[in-house]
């Protein structure tokens, strides 16, 4: 599959239509004494189930990689995103 700028432009839309961030991962007993782990947003914390630590700090740090990558690709492959 090749990616387009029609499809670098979806992928920066659901980042962009995701809450408004940062999104910060805290996990208990590494960045809190008590509680549970969850990723804090500017407007509700989102607690997951299932997912390891890792899993948790690459959902919380996508919201911040993820424009940050689809703009850096755009610019080097000439496209105005």
């Amino acid at each position: 599959m090749d990616l387009t700028e029609q499809k670098l432009r979806q992928i920066l839309k659901r980042c962009q239509d995701a809450t408004e961030g940062p999104w910060t991962s805290f996990v208990e007993g590494r960045d809190h004494d008590s509680g549970s782990n969850f990723i804090q947003t500017s407007k509700d914390d989102i607690e997951l189930f299932g997912a390891s630590v890792e899993d948790q700090d690459f959902i919380a740090s996508a919201k911040q990689d993820i424009p940050m990558l689809v703009y850096e690709l755009a610019k080097l492959k000439g496209w105005s995103i």
